[in-house]
C-alpha cells in the first residue's frame, strides 16, 4: 500500500459528521485535561522460588497509570504475604517516596509457613476506590529442600466432562474442562465472515490443548480448529440465515465434549484486525440487512490506551466492508481498546490490539567473566543510555539467584514489562505473562494477540471512563495518620474544642503535635513519618486547661482487603521445575554435609522465643495457645494479632471466626464473655495471652461454643473494662513504616572466623533495591559468590524517568 493511500485512507475515516462524535469528543478532552489519579504498583522480588527461613525481597514501583511514569503519589503501600489458606500471615506497612520502596519479609516457620503456593498483594489505600483492578498479585513458591518427597508428584486425573455436572455427579470434584468462544469483535453475524477464538482451561484455570470440529444444525462440518498456544487458537466460519452452530472437542485424554458457539445474530457490527505489511489494518464489516434498517448511518471509530483516547473518526458506512490503517504512530506502547458505536452511542462492537514500539534505549548488563571461583568476589557493570549515547534517567533494582538447576534464560512468570504493559490492564490471571515480551518466541505477538481476543476486558475499570473522578470513598494516604476522639468519662457524649497533646518517642527522635477536637469529639494528626516502633504519649485537657475526657483511637492502618487467593493444581512443568529446585536444594546439604541450620543465610536478631505455655486453661486444655513475646513484634490492633496469632482464623471489626465454622466465634476477655464491637478497646500490648478451644473441648459452653471460643487474658486479669478507661491520657506503642533491613552479602577479603565455620550455598547471593546510573549512564556493583558449582542469574529491573519499563538479564558461572 502506497503512503499516499494510507494518509486517504485516514482522512477517509477521520471525518466527523455528527452531533454525537463532538460531544464524545468535548467529554474526552475535559478527561484529558483533569484524568483520574490512578496509581498502578509493581513489585520485583528477588526470587520467586524460597526455602524456610529464607528472607522475600521486594522494591516497590507506583506508577501513573496512563504514562506508566514514577507517581509520587500515596505514601503508605500495604505489602501482605498470603497463605495457601487463604490467610494473611505477614502484612508491610512500606514507604513510598517519589513512588519508590523497598522492604522484605522473613519467611520464619514461626509465622506458620509451609511448603506450597504463597501470594504477594500489594495496593495502596487511594487503589482501593477503582475495586480491584489494579490490586498487585505475584504468587511465590515456598518448598523444604531436607524432606525426601516434601512435593508429591499429582495424579494426572483430570477428565473431560461439560460444564453442567447434573448429569453424572460422580465426576463433582473432577477438574473440568472448560472451553469458550469468542468471536472477534463480540458477535457472530449472519452472512458475515468472522474470526473466532477460542480457550480452554481446566477448573484451575491452567490452559488445556484441545482440537475439534465446528458443525452446524444439520450436522454439516463447517471447519476445523486446534488450539497453538496455552489453549488458544482461531478459526474462520461465516455464519448462514437462521443457523446454529457447536463444537465437537476432543481432549488431551481423548474424550469427547460438545460445546454450544454463541448465537448467531441477523444484524450488527464486527471489528477485525489483520496484520499486512507490519501494519494493522482494522476492518468494519456488516451485512446488507444491517444496511437496509440503517441506511447512511453514521459510525463512531474510539480507540483508547489505559483510558486515554488516541484516536477518534465517525464516517458513514455505506457498504459492507469498510478497511483503514491504523496509526501506530499515535499510541503509546500496550493495549488499545477500539470500540464502535452507532449514532445513539451504542457501543456495536469492541477489539482489543497491543501496539508494541521500538524503544530509544541502549541498557547492558556485564560481568567482569563468565567463569568465577566459589567465594570470588564478582564486578558488574551497568550501562544505561539511549540510541544517541546520551545517560538515560532511570531507577533500577537487580537480584543476583543461584539458578538451582533451572538454567532458563527468561522466566515466564512476570516481571515489570508484562505487568504494566499487559497483564494489569487484563482480567484475571495471564498464565506465563512473560513469554508475550520475550524475543526469542518467534510467535509471540500473534500469541498475545490470541491472549486480546479469548481474556478481554468488559467489565475493567477503563470502561467507567471519564467518570473516575466520582465517587472517592477511600483517601490518599500521605503518611501516616493517628486519629481518634474525646469522650467524657462518663456517658458517651464527647468533648468539643479539647486540647489534644501527642508526642512520638522514636529512637532519640521526638516529634511533637497539637490539635482541638471538633464538635464530633474527633482529632487527628495527619502526614506522620516514621519507621519502626514508637512511643506514643497521648494527653487530653479542656478550655480551662484541666486534664478532662477519655481517648476513644480509631486504628492506624486501613483493614486488608478481601483475600480471593486459593491454592490451584500445578501443571506438569511447573510441578517438575520445583522438583528439580527442591532435588538441588537437598543436594547441595548432603553435598557440603550440614544441617541445615549451619547454610550461612540473612543476618536475623531475633528476640528469644518464651517457652510454651502448657498449664491447662480454667474451662479445660486449649487446642492453641499464644503468648506474645516480650520484644516481640507489635501490632496495631487486637484483630491483626488474631490473624497472625492464630491458625486457620478469619478476624475483622466485622467478623471473628474458625475457618471450619461459618458462624462467629465466643469471645471470652478475662473470664467474660465480650462482644466484638469493644474488642478494639484492648492494646494488644496489654494481651497476656490468647487461648483457642474449639471441637468437643468447647462443649463447656454449651450451644454457644458451638463454632470454638476465643480466650483473651490481659495483664490486669480485669477484662475489658480495665483496658478501656485510659482517661485523658495515654502511653502505648505504635508502629510506623517497616523498619526495612540492608541486605546481608558476606565480604570475603576480611577474615571472619563464625562465617568461615559455615557453608555458603546462600541462594540469592545479591540484592540491591536502588541502582541508579551516573551522568554518563553507568553504575557498577559488587558482591562475593557463595560456594556453590552453579550457575548464577542476573536480574535487573527498573523504568525510566519517561515510563519505560525495563528488564535486563544476564548470567554467569561458578566452577572449582
Amino acid at each position: 500500500m502506497t503512503k499516499k493511500l494510507f494518509y486517504l485512507l485516514i482522512l477517509f475515516f477521520s471525518i466527523t459528521s455528527t452531533n454525537f462524535a463532538q460531544q464524545l469528543t468535548d467529554s474526552i478532552e475535559k478527561a484529558k485535561k483533569n484524568p483520574p489519579e490512578i496509581e498502578k504498583i509493581y513489585l520485583h522480588t528477588d526470587n520467586n522460588y524460597y526455602s524456610i527461613g529464607e528472607s522475600l525481597w521486594y522494591k516497590a514501583y507506583s506508577v501513573y497509570a496512563y504514562t506508566n511514569q514514577l507517581f509520587d503519589h500515596s505514601k503508605i503501600l500495604y505489602v501482605e504475604l498470603i497463605s495457601p489458606e487463604s490467610k494473611i500471615i505477614s502484612r508491610n506497612i512500606t514507604n513510598l517516596e517519589g513512588g519508590l520502596g523497598h522492604g522484605d519479609f522473613i519467611l520464619a516457620d514461626s509465622l506458620g509457613i509451609k511448603p506450597g503456593t504463597y501470594q504477594l498483594r500489594a495496593y495502596t489505600n487511594w487503589m482501593r476506590n477503582y475495586g480491584d483492578d489494579f490490586v498487585f498479585k505475584k504468587e511465590i513458591q515456598i518448598i523444604t529442600p531436607n524432606e525426601e518427597k516434601a512435593i508429591q508428584t499429582k495424579e494426572n486425573n483430570t477428565k473431560a466432562i461439560s460444564k453442567d455436572k447434573k448429569d453424572n455427579p460422580k465426576l463433582e470434584n473432577t477438574p473440568e474442562i472448560i472451553v469458550d468462544f469468542f468471536p472477534e469483535g463480540g458477535s457472530l453475524i449472519e452472512d458475515v465472515i468472522s474470526n473466532v477464538a477460542f480457550k480452554a482451561t481446566d477448573s484451575y484455570g491452567n490452559p488445556i490443548e484441545i482440537r475439534g470440529t465446528i458443525f452446524d444444525a444439520n450436522e454439516k462440518q463447517i471447519n476445523l480448529f486446534k488450539s497453538v498456544h496455552d489453549g488458544m487458537g482461531k478459526f474462520i466460519i461465516q455464519p448462514e440465515k437462521n443457523q446454529k452452530y457447536y463444537a465437537k472437542i476432543i481432549t488431551p485424554n481423548n474424550n469427547e465434549i460438545k460445546v454450544t458457539l454463541p448465537d448467531v445474530q441477523k444484524t450488527g457490527y464486527t471489528l477485525s484486525i489483520n496484520t499486512v505489511d507490519e501494519k494493522k489494518v482494522v476492518t468494519i464489516k456488516t451485512n446488507t440487512a444491517t444496511l437496509n434498517q440503517n441506511p447512511n448511518s453514521d459510525l463512531t471509530l474510539i480507540c483508547t490506551t489505559r483510558g486515554i483516547t488516541y484516536f477518534q473518526g465517525t464516517q458513514t458506512l455505506k457498504d459492507t466492508k469498510l478497511s483503514f490503517i491504523l496509526p501506530e504512530e499515535n499510541f503509546p506502547e500496550g493495549i488499545t481498546q477500539l470500540t464502535l458505536y452507532d449514532n445513539q452511542s451504542r457501543p456495536q462492537s469492541e477489539r482489543l490490539v497491543y501496539i508494541e514500539k521500538k524503544q530509544n534505549i541502549d541498557i547492558s548488563l556485564t560481568p567482569e567473566k563468565k567463569n568465577y571461583s566459589p567465594k570470588e568476589k564478582v564486578n558488574i557493570t551497568l550501562t544505561a543510555k539511549n540510541e544517541q549515547g546520551n545517560p538515560l534517567v532511570a531507577n533500577f533494582s537487580i537480584a543476583a539467584t543461584d539458578t538451582n538447576g533451572v538454567n532458563e534464560n527468561f522466566d515466564d512468570g512476570i516481571n515489570i514489562c508484562s505487568y504494566f504493559l499487559m497483564a494489569s490492564d487484563i482480567k484475571g490471571k495471564v498464565h506465563n505473562p512473560n513469554y508475550y515480551f520475550n524475543n526469542s518466541n518467534p510467535r509471540r505477538l500473534f500469541h498475545l494477540d490470541l491472549l486480546l481476543l479469548t481474556q478481554g476486558w468488559r467489565d475493567f475499570v477503563w470502561k467507567k471512563f471519564p467518570n473516575l473522578n466520582e465517587n472517592k470513598n477511600f483517601k490518599v494516604e500521605k503518611g501516616i495518620t493517628i486519629a481518634g476522639k474525646v469522650e467524657n468519662l462518663f456517658g458517651t457524649t464527647v468533648k468539643e474544642n479539647n486540647l489534644v497533646q501527642m508526642v512520638l518517642l522514636n529512637k532519640g527522635n521526638s516529634i511533637m503535635l497539637n490539635d482541638t477536637t471538633d464538635v464530633n469529639g474527633k482529632f487527628e494528626f495527619n502526614n506522620i513519618n516514621f519507621k519502626g516502633t514508637a512511643t506514643m504519649l497521648l494527653n487530653t485537657k479542656n478550655q480551662k486547661g484541666k486534664n478532662s475526657g477519655e481517648f476513644i483511637l480509631d486504628s492506624i492502618y486501613n483493614q486488608p482487603t478481601t483475600i480471593d487467593f486459593k491454592g490451584y493444581k500445578f501443571l506438569n512443568n511447573q510441578e517438575n521445575k520445583i522438583n528439580l529446585i527442591k532435588a538441588n536444594l537437598h543436594n547441595k546439604n548432603i553435598l557440603f554435609n550440614i544441617p541445615e541450620e549451619n547454610q550461612l543465610k540473612d543476618v536475623i536478631i531475633t528476640s528469644k522465643k518464651k517457652k510454651e505455655d502448657s498449664s491447662p486453661s480454667q474451662y479445660g486444655f486449649a487446642d492453641y495457645t499464644y503468648i506474645p513475646e516480650e520484644k516481640g513484634p507489635q501490632y496495631s490492633n487486637i484483630f491483626i494479632l488474631l490473624q497472625v496469632a492464630i491458625p486457620n482464623i478469619t478476624a475483622s471489626a466485622n467478623s471473628i471466626r474458625f475457618n471450619r465454622y461459618n458462624g462467629p466465634a465466643l469471645i471470652i476477655v478475662d473470664g467474660a464473655e465480650t462482644e466484638i464491637s469493644v474488642l478494639s478497646s484492648i492494646a494488644t500490648d496489654d494481651i497476656a495471652k490468647i487461648e483457642t478451644i474449639k471441637g468437643p473441648g468447647a462443649a463447656v459452653f454449651g450451644s454457644q461454643g458451638a463454632n470454638g471460643a476465643i480466650l483473651i487474658y490481659t495483664k490486669l486479669g480485669k477484662g475489658i473494662n480495665s483496658s478501656k478507661k485510659v482517661f485523658h491520657s495515654v502511653t502505648m506503642p505504635v508502629n510506623g513504616y517497616q523498619n526495612t533491613r540492608y541486605f546481608y552479602s558476606p565480604d570475603y577479603s576480611k577474615p571472619n572466623p563464625s562465617e568461615n565455620n559455615q557453608a555458603d550455598i546462600r541462594n540469592t547471593l545479591y540484592w540491591n533495591p536502588y541502582i541508579q546510573p551516573d551522568e554518563k549512564g553507568n553504575a557498577s556493583f559488587s558482591y562475593y559468590n557463595n560456594e556453590v558449582d552453579t550457575t548464577v542469574n542476573l536480574n535487573l529491573e527498573g523504568i525510566t524517568n519517561n515510563g519505560i519499563p525495563i528488564i535486563v538479564q544476564s548470567s554467569y558461572q561458578i566452577k572449582k
